[in-house]
């Protein structure tokens, strides 16, 4: 077993936190605005999962950083290019389905992230990652459900469910391309190869995506691309405006 990097280490948990902090404050943007309320109503509770989980990953990675950081000093005092978050998750709402469809994506992939990382050799790690599955696997269901139901309606929210699907279809490869912090992790035991997780992902996704009778788009890039790093677009500056506008107006604030 590899010694672990505790720069890696420090950089792997922003990643999972930031992933959870960026989606739940797009999803938090629903609330009062879903379609109907028994949505508006699982898309906030949604949410409060992700942040909940935020505050675990970033938690634990302001100990691994040791520089008497808290958690809240991650989520709202780093600027747009510190941030580690996959591509796919701070993409815009769009319509209803849209929204759906990238919660699917995503939670997919969560789903077989986590259920991998409850066996860490990082107690910490595991501990976190068993009480998050427990949340992610109803995340799946319930998305997956929605999709199927979109998918497989009326003509218009499957023309909808397509175009959000090949929108955002290019922005899955980049959750199975590993770097060197990814290689670091699972060398040490502490995160799985994730290579070794599409299989798993590919055939959820296929079977939902059929049940929907939606079509990954031909020619997509969802096979290539690399860590967003600081690539990240300026959706994610638009979002952080949003939601760390508080903590930068009043700078150490208590209440």
């Amino acid at each position: 077993m590899a010694a672990v990097d505790q720069a890696h280490l420090f950089t792997f948990l922003c990643r999972m936190g930031d992933n959870t902090l960026v989606l739940g404050h797009r999803v938090s943007e629903w609330c009062g605005h879903a379609p109907v309320l028994e949505e508006d109503i699982a898309l906030a509770n949604t949410a409060l999962d992700l942040i909940g989980q935020t505050q675990m990953w970033l938690g634990l990675a302001a100990k691994v950083e040791g520089k008497d950081r808290t958690a809240d000093d991650l989520a709202m005092l780093r600027d747009v290019w510190d941030f580690r978050n996959v591509l796919l998750v701070e993409q815009p709402n769009g319509d209803f389905g849209q929204t759906i469809m990238r919660q699917f994506l995503f939670d997919a992939w969560h789903l077989a992230m986590l259920t991998a990382l409850t066996k860490s050799t990082n107690a910490d790690v595991a501990a976190i990652a068993a009480k998050s599955v427990k949340e992610v696997q109803y995340h799946v269901e319930r998305a997956g459900d929605t999709v199927i139901g979109l998918g497989d309606g009326t003509t218009e929210s499957h023309q909808r469910m397509q175009k959000a699907l090949d929108l955002l279809w290019p922005y899955v490869g980049e959750m199975f391309v590993p770097d060197p912090v990814d290689d670091a992790m699972a060398a040490a035991g502490i995160a799985p190869d994730l290579t070794d997780l599409r299989g798993d992902y590919d055939a959820l996704v296929a079977s939902v995506l059929a049940q929907a009778t939606l079509k990954t788009p031909e020619g997509s890039f969802a096979h290539k691309g690399g860590k967003s790093g600081f690539q990240h677009s300026e959706h994610l500056g638009h979002l952080l405006t949003q939601m760390q506008w508080l903590q930068r107006a009043y700078p150490g604030a208590s209440w």
